[in-house]
């Protein structure tokens, strides 16, 4: 009946029948509060909705490829970029709705037109956009909406083939529509992981041979369809100039390139070498997160630089930094005693790779969401923290616990003792001595561990912290392998230490992401990003308090309660950020002139007319 009174829908959000309210049709929905633009909003903020259309651009990235298939475990790190792609946008699939990049946690209608969700968030119905269509036409329904879920659960990789678990039903309603009822292990992120969750095209896939790697050009609804593909080496993508939603305004200002290409390379000096010579339209790095000062002042020296056909300019993002350190694996038994872990974390040496190496431009990485609301960086624990954290006696160092806590100082010398004292104390209290210049593990064996890198910059992280440790007798030894190989070392959990940031991107919205990087559940599932082998029922506790928080205070103390447990664990050692994000384009890209809180966005950009 409420189809019959869209001014009744409007003004009310909610009819008044507790948590098990109806719902009305939304056109956004927030993980937090209320979405912050109306329903009839004409384009996001940080976009030129007057972009020009035209032209290509190339990205240059590391590695290779042999899939055109995101969604499989068979080729889970090797899949081509940009089919899904956080970076370069989400070039072919496409979801229900879509993130604003300027607001903490928001979503907008795009396959879906609108949501209808209790105000309990244990039903979600999405009404599709009739005009929705896939590459080769053919509308998008809702049935492929059920074939999806379908078949992520039987032949999907984690986190897709999971959604179902938290699913009690999932039917069609309507000719355009299909609704989720949620079981009791879903939380009230859930339902927005849904509308996140990409949807696929049931006519264009065999769920046959679904799990199976494919290079055959896959079908979506995006804005783009592959060009040409080059196994391992290149893949081109064209615009659709039938794409459905070119009109819509979530997609206004997005999308300005004829064709996108690409490029792959086996490490980053060949990578950074073709954005020299032209071949790269931008760079910002090796995994486009933003340049290195460092390498901005010893290799920004080349001819177009100089004359100002490459530009390097800095944005402003106001998210927590990116967590990247030295990652213990501690599914060992070398690295199990979170006492060991913590004496390992007091020796990297910032103050002296920040001065020697860094001009002094670079901040220590102290908490998983510093510079936020969310950080537990000295704050003392609130009444509803130490609530959350009273099952869980001991799980927090007391300094962590009263906000007292920093990472060790050094005097910058390079050799300054009372920190090594202080790590080898530690280390005594866990049963380790030295003895003839070596330090001696309980077993009797000497202690030692191999650190993995996969770049010049990242072996020089390594030899510096390297250079501390055996300065207490600890054999340190530093393996340099190519991207392909520590992916899929990674993906086996085949590594003692290694030099990351995956799975830690700063957000202002932690979320269901978390149980994948330190849940317990994911411990032991090959290709998930708990990489450090956490599982702590504490650390499990607070994300479930998290994602189950039902106003902001109660999400704001349960993240913070789970920064002091992964600060306590020391399960990385943090090592420094930048505030600034900094990229080099040639001078031919243009930019839209606001940055959202995520940082530059790549899929806004366009190419300056000839």
């Amino acid at each position: 009946m409420r189809r019959l009174f869209p001014i009744l829908c409007a003004a009310m959000a909610w009819l008044p029948l507790g948590d098990a309210a109806i719902a009305e049709p939304r056109h956004a929905i927030a993980m937090q509060g209320e979405p912050a633009l109306p329903a009839d909003y004409r384009h996001f903020s940080y976009v030129n909705p007057d972009a020009p259309k035209g032209g290509s651009i190339t990205y240059c990235v590391m590695g290779s490829f042999d899939n055109l298939n995101p969604f499989i475990v068979k080729s889970l790190r090797t899949t081509a970029r940009g089919v899904i792609d956080m970076i370069f946008g989400n070039l072919v699939f496409e979801s229900l709705m879509t993130r604003n990049a300027d607001e903490a946690f928001s979503l907008y209608g795009l396959l879906a037109e609108t949501v209808d969700i209790t105000e309990d968030r244990k039903t979600a119905e999405f009404n599709l956009n009739p005009n929705a269509k896939w590459s080769d036409g053919k509308p998008v329904t809702p049935e492929d909406v059920l074939f999806t879920y379908e078949v992520y659960t039987e032949k999907g990789r984690p986190p897709y083939s999971d959604r179902m678990a938290k699913i009690a039903k999932l039917e069609k309603t309507g000719e355009h529509s299909v609704r989720f009822t949620f079981n009791e292990h879903a939380d009230r992120e859930f339902p927005l992981i849904i509308a996140m969750t990409p949807i696929l095209p049931k006519h264009a896939f065999d769920k046959a041979t679904f799990d199976q790697t494919t290079l055959k050009p896959v079908t979506g609804s995006g804005p783009y369809r592959i060009a040409e593909v080059v196994p391992g080496e290149r893949i081109t993508f064209e615009r659709n100039p039938d794409y459905w939603g070119k009109d819509l305004p979530i997609k206004r200002g997005f999308d300005n390139y004829d064709r996108i290409t690409i490029e792959y390379f086996l490490n980053a000096n060949s990578q950074f070498e073709a954005f020299k010579k032209g071949i790269c339209s931008a760079y910002a790095g090796p995994i486009y997160t933003g340049l290195d000062p460092n390498q901005v002042a010893r290799d920004f020296d080349f001819p177009a630089f100089k004359n100002g056909q490459v530009i390097i300019e800095s944005f402003e993002r106001k998210l927590p930094p990116v967590v990247t350190g030295f990652l213990f694996n501690s599914r060992l038994p070398k690295f199990s005693d979170a006492r060991v872990r913590r004496a390992l974390a007091l020796l990297y040496d910032f103050e002296w790779a920040n001065r020697n190496i860094f001009d002094g431009k670079f901040e220590r990485t102290a908490s998983y969401w510093q510079n936020s609301e969310l950080s537990a960086l000295g704050r003392p624990a609130g009444e509803k923290e130490r609530a959350l954290l009273a099952p869980f006696p001991g799980s927090v160092l007391p300094e962590v616990m009263d906000g007292t806590w920093r990472p060790a100082a050094t005097d910058g010398s390079g050799r300054d003792r009372a920190v090594l004292k202080s790590a080898l104390d530690l280390l005594k209290t866990a049963g380790y001595s030295l003895n003839d210049g070596a330090l001696t593990a309980p077993d009797g064996q000497p202690f030692g561990f191999e650190i993995l890198t996969a770049s010049q910059s990242e072996e020089r992280l390594a030899s510096i912290y390297q250079r501390t440790l055996q300065k207490i007798g600890i054999a340190v030894s530093i393996r340099s392998v190519d991207d392909a190989q520590i992916q899929q070392r990674k993906q086996r959990f085949d590594f003692e230490v290694v030099i990351g940031s995956t799975g830690f991107a700063g957000t202002l919205s932690p979320g269901i992401e978390l149980i994948g990087r330190w849940g317990s559940e994911a411990r032991d599932v090959e290709g998930s990003f708990n990489l450090a082998g956490v599982a702590d029922p504490a650390v499990d506790a607070m994300i479930d308090a998290m994602l189950n928080a039902r106003d902001k205070e109660d999400y704001v103390a349960a993240v913070r309660a789970l920064d002091r447990l992964l600060i306590s664990g020391a399960y990385m050692v943090p090592m420094q950020h930048i505030n600034e994000q900094s990229l080099a384009y040639w001078a031919y890209l243009a930019h839209p002139d606001k940055t959202p809180i995520f940082g530059f966005q790549l899929p806004t950009w366009w190419r300056k007319p000839e």
